[in-house]
């Protein structure tokens, strides 16, 4: 029997590129997506691919669905309570051992609630192996922890049926492979807000720094996990304990506004590639158009520097992608056109 696969998020950016890889990697697998609406050019891409129409509340469909895969790959809304408990009620239903890959992010560790290190360097760097037990507890309020809490109590609770991964990337650059989304989330935020700031910018010293992974790397680690899923575990970690983190690098804001400022004033998008220093109180002001508070200060005054300790040991994990230099101009120009 081919290895079943239920799959949410593909119109996004992460979760469309991961449909593109399993696909690719693996024509034998039966997949099926969760689609609100589906693109038009999805059939083309994903001939093979079932479909099944329905949002992150419907929480029956996803259920069923998920009592049916052998692995499910969770890359919908990350902070979703409803949907991770349908999933999981679904894996935990059946008679087999279920697999969950879910998307997180390494917001749930990011120093930007702390207001020590805004506009300058954290030293702390976080490793998913050495730091498991810290990264496993932390504040209910920081990003991602509701559902990550979820996943993991249920882990420790059915640890005899299902077997759990949280993926953790960084911050993403280069082009998406899906039907929906192609682009990353900061650099289209980043060049947005400098149209408004009207320079690239930085606050205090600009030494603050996130680390950044290719999402053709990304794509290395997940199919890693899902490969090992297929083979009933493989040497992956899983659980409480399966926890990976995915960086390849790290770069400072200083150093991604002044290479953004040489990028966007040679396509003429400015008149001068100077950077600017804005007080912090008006980075965190600058994404006062979402929900979250402060969230400025998150995207382009924070610290979130991780190690793909746990992928390296585990996995294997080899990143092989261009690093962030390399795509910048092209991410930058794909992201001036995004409205």
């Amino acid at each position: 029997m081919p290895t079943k696969v239920f799959i949410t998020g593909s119109t996004g950016y992460i979760g469309g590129t991961v449909l593109d890889a399993i696909v690719k990697s693996h024509p034998e697998y039966d997949i099926t997506a969760l689609l609100r609406t589906t693109p038009d050019n999805f059939a083309g891409l994903f001939p093979n691919v079932k479909v099944i129409q329905g949002d992150y509340n419907s929480a029956d469909l996803i259920s069923n669905a998920a009592s049916e895969a052998d692995i499910v790959v969770h890359n919908g809304d990350s902070d979703h309570e409803p949907s991770i408990k349908a999933i999981i009620a679904g894996l935990i239903s059946k008679t087999s051992t279920g697999y969950l890959i879910h998307l997180s992010g390494t917001g749930i560790v990011a120093d930007w609630r702390e207001g020590r290190y805004e506009g300058r360097l954290n030293p702390k760097v976080w490793s998913d192996l050495a730091d498991i037990d810290e990264i496993t507890s932390r504040p209910d309020a920081e990003l991602h922890r509701n559902v990550d809490k979820i996943i993991q109590d249920a882990a420790r609770t059915n640890s005899s049926i299902l077997r759990t991964a949280i993926v953790c990337p960084p911050d993403i650059y280069g082009p998406g492979k899906g039907p929906g989304r192609t682009s990353s989330v900061y650099f289209p935020t980043f060049v947005k807000v400098i149209k408004k700031v009207g320079a690239p910018f930085y606050g205090g010293d600009g030494t603050n720094t996130r680390s950044w992974v290719h999402i053709d790397d990304l794509m290395k680690l997940y199919l890693g996990l899902i490969e090992a899923a297929a083979a009933g575990g493989g040497t992956a970690n899983w659980g409480v304990d399966g926890y990976y983190f995915a960086a390849t690098q790290e770069h400072s804001q200083i150093e991604i506004a002044k290479a953004t400022g040489t990028v966007l004033k040679r396509h003429g998008i400015l008149k001068s590639a100077k950077t600017t220093q804005i007080p912090l109180e008006t980075i965190a002001d600058t994404m006062s158009d979402r929900t979250i508070p402060r969230l400025g200060t998150y995207m382009f005054a924070a610290n979130s520097r991780t190690r793909a300790d746990r992928a390296s040991k585990v996995l294997r994990y080899k990143p092989s992608a261009p690093d962030l230099w390399d795509t910048l101009e092209a991410d930058l120009l794909a992201s001036h056109t995004i409205d």
